[in-house]
């Protein structure tokens, strides 16, 4: 742990984390800057930065800069939110199952979603629906878990028990969605960053300004004593109940915002925060090796899913959900091995 001090105030970081999350974050551009310049229209990295500082050809400009980038953008701001929303869902319920899209908020935004298909309602209402479900789930699974306060496990057995009545009631909304509207509904149920645009990444790069410096800077070291239980917090000035809510409340806007983004794309937010712990070898949430983790993966599944089958490209939430799963069956295994399940 090192320690800067400024004025009256210290900041805290530890060196290994810091440098596992920059290490993801340029591993994230790495593969960015390749996806760039891969595709029908080849260029080589050289020429993706000439183009991206303003250097390039019109052509080179306009798939580069207008087809692109925004894809990759959104990729970066996606896998970002999940990484750290699915650290704040974790650190909060103290167990590594936690994520959106196993507690039913994922399923919740695809509900607001599908909603909007039947309404036949437009691509931006799709996205504002998906939003608006996500966050309707959250407020409505904080209600059914309070009972002089929200614990962990009460949180993640009405999650489950959310998902899985959410399932239901989005199968069936897909069965009353017209062909089309049920085709392209099914699309963005897996997951898809095709023909995303600035305006897709927009209110999430919004999202993050805002949320992600009040919630490194200011929830991470009350993370850490909220993990000591809610006695211990209160005793070092802590309100338990109000943090718990206020960062649940980040993490249901961050997974909410990723979904209306990109669609439901699982298994990122469970893993990310995962992978992030055994980067850095710290206890505690690693909010930010979980955000940098996020991005990486995201990043680095998108474009597998664009490259792996030559002419027919997969939606990514094919390939984190395959990714995903193995992990999920993986860490069910270590956690019985444990004796934790």
């Amino acid at each position: 742990m090192t320690v800067i001090r400024l004025g009256d105030r210290s900041l805290r970081y530890r060196p290994r984390a810091l440098a596992a999350g920059a290490a993801c974050l340029l591993s994230a551009l790495a593969v960015g800057l390749w996806a760039l310049g891969s595709g029908d229209f080849p260029m080589s990295p050289a020429d993706v930065l000439r183009t991206l500082f303003g250097g390039g050809t019109p052509a080179e400009d306009f798939i580069v800069n207008q087809l692109r980038l925004p894809r990759l953008v959104t990729a970066l701001l996606v896998g970002a939110a999940l990484g750290l929303s699915g650290g704040l869902f974790q650190s909060l319920v103290r167990n590594p199952l936690g994520s959106p899209d196993i507690l039913g908020f994922t399923q919740g935004a695809a509900s607001g979603a599908l909603l909007v298909v039947v309404a036949g309602g437009s691509s931006l209402a799709l996205a504002g629906g998906a939003l608006a479900g996500g966050v309707a789930t959250g407020a409505a699974i904080y209600a059914l878990a309070w009972r002089q306060g929200v614990h962990g496990s009460r949180l993640v057995m009405v999650g489950i028990g959310t998902a899985a009545v959410l399932t239901g009631v989005n199968g069936y909304l897909l069965t009353r969605a017209q062909l089309m509207d049920a085709a392209r509904a099914l699309l963005w149920l897996t997951g898809s960053l095709d023909g995303r645009g600035w305006a897709d990444a927009l209110p999430l790069l919004t999202a993050l300004a805002v949320l992600a410096p009040v919630v490194l800077l200011g929830g991470s070291r009350a993370l850490v004593l909220l993990e000591m239980g809610d006695d211990a917090a209160s005793g070092l000035g802590v309100r338990p109940e109000r943090l718990r809510l206020t960062l649940l409340a980040s993490a249901v806007l961050l997974a909410s915002l990723a979904a209306a983004a990109a669609g439901p794309v699982s298994f990122v937010a469970l893993t990310a925060p995962q992978v992030a712990r055994r980067l850095t070898r710290a206890p505690g949430p690693n909010l930010l090796a979980s955000m940098c983790t996020g991005a990486a993966l995201l990043v680095t599944a998108d474009f597998a899913a664009q490259r792996l089958f030559t002419g027919h490209p997969l939606p990514v939430g094919v390939v984190t959900g395959v990714l995903g799963g193995g992990y999920l069956i993986g860490l069910l295994a270590t956690e019985r091995r444990a004796g934790r399940l």
